[in-house]
């Protein structure tokens, strides 16, 4: 095998093997939850969603600037990402449909300056949007209208009747004007929709029931651009935290209409259409269904000529598409953390991966590790490398394991005993083991290569080193390697050799470790877990992390104790080490961590505690292996009966 073989350590020889301390990564980060109840504990059940901002309607080029301030205040709460996150607004926003009014108002004005004197004549009713309150009070007209006829006396104008901005429109009326003949009264409508959806969760239920989502469908594709800018406006802000508005967009054939859409030449446009596809996919139930129907369009469309990788390979994005980018990468990050279906459909999608890695590349290139589209993009492939080596390609898989069939059985006999130092002559072994299997993988990885290839490590390591500011890029590229490193696989232990040994990856994470709040510990002290499972030198490895890890145990009731889950991996990091090299357990003696594991050995109050509290026990038991330590276990007061009782 290309990794020795773990002996058995005296917990599991006297109390029957424990299940593996290695961890994949949390496939997504419902951090405002926590994990599920009857979960595996080897995997991390968090969900990483948030829906992106409700549409404001924006002239101008500065539209994504807000919107990222907007963003960040949605993703604040708890630290990252929250489950359907949602908040108030950063900043007091004038309604959008206000301006729209005013617009028409102003365009009134213009034509009643220039208009004929004759109130009746058929030149004036052409010409000037029809009364609001003439549609409110008679529904036939609207009949009328739809027919292309006019009735209306033109003494009502939206200057005459609405100076006042939105007073005497309501919902029922401003459904109907979406079916009427003018596109100005379709814009108004929809418009007014826009608005009065902004916050409002009882007009968004309304607007529904007064069947507001097929009108606003079939005007997608309208031929007049305002009016399709202003309906998926309405639409954006009429699914955003409504799951019922949501299905209903769905059923009425909306994912069809808005990737018809999405083909429009036209920004903002195209910046409402992902926005949509972004709220749709924070719904579990809507996910698969949007993978099958969205995925290839938005990669032909979207994520390949804007990630620089159809092009030139530079990335050109001004304002707007910088925005339509970050939506469509927010929607995939929500996709990748759905089914194993959808994660397959999406490692499968030609142009998809090779987006997201060369997006990434690039803004790596010109110093842009922070950006938020880097972000979803990190997530989306961490997301993609959940069970990687269970859902990869039979092919792919006998190719990279296929080395470890021939030589499994002839290696385990190497090591004797439970501490025996390894041969040169098995260090060397598995070395040249790792190289031959470098000819293995491609040079030039195609599509969901990447996921696997040894390239991708070094990408994850440079997001480690140079991402100061977001904590999500960094906690999304640890986790990424936590799952590419884990578990028994072959290739999991030649990755995790390359990442220790030719990316010198260990101090990068260390100093993350160092500054880490909670959510970034799981993942920093998952890889790490994997890591010291599968280092050649768990020596030199002890005397790097040791110290690191045991400070951040807690050692009496008023100390500052991170998660559980954090805990349990920290004490199987020790217990990697341990079992195979004194210095560890040295090392765990010198930096007071006895005092530390047995309070975490005796707290048992919660299924939490008991957890690491087994965990805790399982490494003291090893511990007492070490015959040169009982005098200093003695000094510190402990006896042979406190490392070996459960």
């Amino acid at each position: 095998a290309a990794s020795p073989p773990r002996p058995s350590s005296f917990h599991e020889r006297s109390f029957g093997a424990r299940p593996s301390f290695d961890t994949l990564s949390l496939r997504s980060l419902r951090l405002a939850e926590g994990p599920a109840r009857g979960a595996d504990d080897r995997y991390s059940v968090v969900s990483e969603q948030l829906e992106p901002a409700r549409s404001l309607y924006r002239g101008g080029g500065g539209g994504f600037a807000r919107s990222y301030t907007f963003e960040r205040r949605l993703s604040s709460g708890g630290g990252a990402w929250l489950d359907g996150g949602e908040g108030p607004p950063s900043r007091t926003i004038r309604a959008p449909a206000m301006r729209t009014l005013q617009r028409f108002q102003s365009n009134n004005r213009s034509r009643l300056g220039a208009a004929s004197a004759y109130a009746g004549s058929a030149a004036e009713h052409s010409s000037r949007a029809p009364s609001v309150r003439s549609l409110a009070e008679a529904g036939h007209h609207l009949h009328d209208q739809r027919d292309g006829g006019s009735a209306y006396n033109g003494h009502g104008t939206l200057l005459s009747q609405h100076s006042g901005g939105f007073d005497d429109i309501d919902l029922p009326s401003a459904v109907k004007y979406l079916i009427a003949s003018d596109p100005n009264l379709q814009v108004l409508g929809a418009a007014y929709l826009q608005h009065k959806c902004y916050s409002d969760g009882n007009a968004k239920k309304q607007a529904r029931s007064l069947q507001a989502m097929p009108k606003l469908v079939k005007l997608f594709n309208s031929p007049n651009q305002e009016v399709q800018r202003h309906a998926t406006g309405a639409m954006r802000n009429l699914i955003y935290d409504n799951a019922e508005n949501k299905l209903a967009l769905v059923e009425e054939n909306g994912i069809y209409e808005l990737m018809r859409t999405l083909r429009e030449p036209d920004d903002e446009l195209r910046k409402n259409v992902t926005g949509i596809l972004w709220n749709l996919s924070s719904s579990d139930n809507l996910k698969d269904r949007l993978a099958r129907d969205t995925l290839e369009q938005l990669t032909d469309l979207v994520l390949v000529p804007l990630s620089g990788l159809g092009g030139s390979g530079v990335i050109q994005q001004n304002p707007s598409e910088a925005e339509i980018f970050y939506n469509s990468t927010g929607f995939l990050r929500n996709l990748s953390s759905a089914s194993q279906q959808t994660r397959q459909k999406m490692r499968e999608c030609h142009g998809l991966v090779d987006s997201m890695i060369h997006y990434v590349n690039s803004s790596l290139e010109v110093g842009k590790s922070e950006d938020k589209s880097v972000e979803n993009a990190v997530c989306v492939l961490r997301n993609l490398s959940y069970r990687l080596y269970d859902e990869m390609p039979p092919s792919s898989l006998q190719r990279l394991e296929g080395h470890r069939r021939n030589n499994n059985s002839t290696m385990t006999g190497e090591l004797v005993g439970c501490f025996s130092p390894q041969s040169k002559k098995a260090r060397e072994h598995y070395m040249s083991a790792d190289i031959v299997t470098f000819t293995e993988v491609s040079k030039d990885p195609k599509g969901m290569e990447w996921l696997w290839n040894p390239q991708i490590v070094g990408i994850y390591n440079r997001l480690l080193q140079r991402c100061e500011l977001n904590k999500h890029t960094t906690e999304a590229a640890s986790g990424a390697l936590q799952n590419i490193t884990a578990g028994d696989r072959r290739w999991a232990g030649v990755l995790s050799r390359l990442a220790l040994e030719q990316e010198r990856i260990l101090n990068p994470v260390l100093d993350r470790v160092r500054t880490a709040d909670h959510h970034q510990l799981r993942s920093l002290t998952g890889l790490i877990r994997n890591l010291s499972r599968h280092a050649r030198n768990k020596d030199e490895m002890s005397t790097k992390v040791v110290s690191h890890l045991i400070e951040k145990l807690p050692g009496g009731v008023g100390d500052k104790s991170p998660p559980a889950d954090v805990i349990v991996n920290i004490i199987a990091v020790l217990n990697n080490l341990v079992v195979e090299s004194p210095m560890a357990a040295r090392d765990i003696v010198y930096f007071d961590g006895l005092r530390k594991l047995f309070y975490i050995k005796k707290r048992r109050d919660s299924s939490d505690h008991e957890k690491s509290s087994r965990a805790a026990a399982s490494l003291l038991g090893n511990m007492w292996q070490y015959t040169k330590l009982h005098r200093d276990f003695k000094m510190k007061g402990y006896r042979k009966e406190d490392f070996l009782s459960l």
